[in-house]
């Protein structure tokens, strides 16, 4: 894939806007209220709105970091990412969502950071991360001889620390509803190509418990590798 020219960007951007009815920002012109905020792995490959199907301004409150964190570091303290917690504290939004993806860059680069052991060659985010992978590593569930990538696994065991972080912050309200999926664009999951596969809903992960919660109806959707 080639890069992009000035002129492209601007057409894209005409028919963008073309493509929009005349009161299509009326709703929200003044204010929002999105109905959940996910955050995503920053990734060409995955549309958050694509993802979820959104075709409306406003329905979604869409940050976007490097491994899905819903963290930021203040000094030596973790603290809830400001661009995540916008939404819960401020526009009224009760879903809260964290997706990772197959294949993912950042867990990977943590991996590989944790494995040659130098610290001092991690980028601040990253940096944020290898305690996830190291943790992960030690964890019983997560097996590098396992037919499914030893990434992937720290995949889904990130999106769960996520969800954890989530649950037990004095910044989330108690009647926030935490999701956690990956989205496969890979069939790793299953064969369908970006599919999102449940795999955590407020710290619950047992699947039957999944599919129980989501019926009959989205059971393909629930899968776990750990």
């Amino acid at each position: 894939m080639t890069g992009v020219t000035l002129r492209e960007l601007l057409e894209r951007n005409d028919r963008h806007a073309a493509s929009l009815d005349d009161d299509y920002f009326g709703e929200v012109q003044d204010a929002q209220h999105p109905a959940a905020v996910s955050v995503c792995c920053s990734d060409s490959r995955v549309s958050q709105e694509g993802m979820w199907d959104v075709d409306e301004p406003g329905w979604l409150f869409t940050p976007s970091t490097i491994g899905n964190m819903v963290w930021d570091r203040h000094g030596d303290e973790l603290v809830l990412d400001d661009s995540f917690g916008y939404p819960l504290a401020h526009t009224g939004t009760e879903v809260a969502v964290v997706v990772g993806h197959t294949g993912c860059g950042a867990v990977t680069g943590a991996l590989e950071a944790v494995r040659a052991d130098d610290p001092t060659d991690i980028a601040k985010w990253l940096e944020l991360l290898a305690p996830v992978v190291e943790a992960g590593l030690a964890d019983e569930r997560v097996d590098p001889e396992r037919e499914v990538a030893l990434v992937n696994q720290l995949v889904e065991y990130n999106v769960d620390r996520q969800i954890a972080y989530l649950l037990g912050s004095d910044d989330v309200p108690d009647d926030v509803d935490c999701y956690g999926f990956v989205y496969d664009f890979q069939c790793v999951y299953g064969d369908v190509p970006g599919r999102t596969y449940l795999v955590n809903v407020d710290g619950e992960t047992d699947p039957s418990a999944l599919k129980k919660a989501v019926g009959d109806e989205f059971e393909d959707h629930v899968r776990r590798l750990l």
